[in-house]
């Protein structure tokens, strides 16, 4: 199947971030510091080979032998290694860095790097408070530095096009979102296992699709409410909750709803199912892995959308952004929302109660 003429011209607007298979040169050497090598610290890995001008000077994680490790990869080979951040960002001369420690501490490490005027790619979420979250943002500010986040999948094909057709109209004013997130329990790292260094299940996979329900959608989220439960869990995920389920009333007095679950089988073919479905007054457009992505048009036969946009990558669109400065694909401004409409639903799963955004 192929795009009408007006996705097209919608597509041809939006601007993309570098390509992940993209080399990327920047104006001067950038030395880039890593805080601990959890979550997502693999969107950072992995481009590094393209990134000739990029030099990671150093690593602190408070067990030696897990940085010793790191420097199997061969642009790690001379990082130096300290058990404490704060040593590293008070030592060293930084220009970056990357945040990717536990949940629970993370908004410290984030404003301890603003205290010293670095740029920051972070794990999410930045916050697991309000007052956090408020205070990153000031500091921000303060600091005269960029900060982005490890948020991925709004830059993988299928939610770029999501995100290209709904703009052009085609389902019309979207009122109905309904998303999925479903994962193997596996063997989680002991932070993962904490409620206080994990935070729980909705800030950690949640915001996901919360920025893609927003970033696909162009909508807003005004109000949430949750529900969350660890029942029959395997000993493998500690106290983490293994399902929940969120409903956001949006800014046109639609609904978007998101259900996660831990429960895929260990012997599935692919680690999570992650879905997305918008549902307007002319259509409906959706994509899951089995089916691709799919649009439905009023007097027209379903399509399949075969050609999608190409793969990008989040650090390579935030290098891009604060060293050569190209527009980003994601904001500040997105960041800072999709983190408090995930506090605002993890606050109502505590709760218990309707919690504005």
């Amino acid at each position: 199947m192929r795009y009408s003429r007006r996705h097209i011209l919608a597509a041809s607007a939006v601007s993309l971030a570098p390509a992940a298979t993209t080399s990327l040169r920047l104006p001067r050497k950038i030395r880039l510091g890593l805080i601990d090598i959890e979550g997502h610290v693999g969107e950072v890995l992995k481009p590094l080979p393209q990134l000739p001008d990029i030099e990671v000077v150093a690593i602190a994680h408070p067990d030696a032998a897990v940085a010793e490790r790191q420097k199997k990869n061969p642009r790690l080979a001379s990082a130096k290694h300290y058990t404490d951040y704060r040593r590293m960002l008070d030592a060293e001369k930084l220009d970056m860095v990357s945040v990717c420690n536990a949940n629970g501490p993370r908004a410290q490490a984030i404003l301890a790097c603003l205290e010293h005027k670095v740029h920051i790619i972070a794990e999410k979420p930045l916050a697991l408070t309000r007052k956090d979250l408020d205070k990153i943002k000031t500091n921000l500010h303060n600091a005269g530095t960029k900060l982005s986040t490890l948020l991925p999948m709004r830059f993988s094909p299928p939610y770029l096009a999501l995100h290209q057709i709904a703009a052009t109209g085609a389902i019309g004013e979207i009122i109905n979102i309904s998303t999925q997130k479903s994962y193997k329990a596996g063997n989680r790292p002991p932070w993962m296992k904490k409620q206080d260094t994990y935070g729980g299940t909705i800030p950690w996979i949640g915001i996901h699709m919360i920025d893609l329900m927003r970033f696909t959608s162009g909508r807003e989220m005004t109000e949430a409410f949750s529900f969350r439960a660890q029942i029959k869990a395997p000993p493998g995920i500690g106290e983490m909750e293994n399902t929940t389920g969120s409903v956001f009333r949006l800014d046109n007095q639609g609904v978007a709803m998101l259900h996660m679950d831990y429960c895929r089988p260990e012997s599935s073919p692919t680690h999570g199912d992650d879905r997305l479905r918008l549902a307007g007054t002319k259509g409906v457009l959706e994509y899951m892995a089995a089916t691709g992505v799919t649009l439905l048009e009023e007097g027209r036969k379903p399509q399949l959308i075969e050609k999608l946009p190409e793969e990008q990558s989040v650090f390579l669109d935030f290098l891009d952004h604060v060293y050569n400065g190209k527009p980003t694909a994601l904001p500040f401004e997105d960041i800072f929302k999709a983190n408090l409409v995930t506090i605002a639903a993890q606050e109502a799963a505590v709760s218990g109660k309707v919690i504005k955004v």
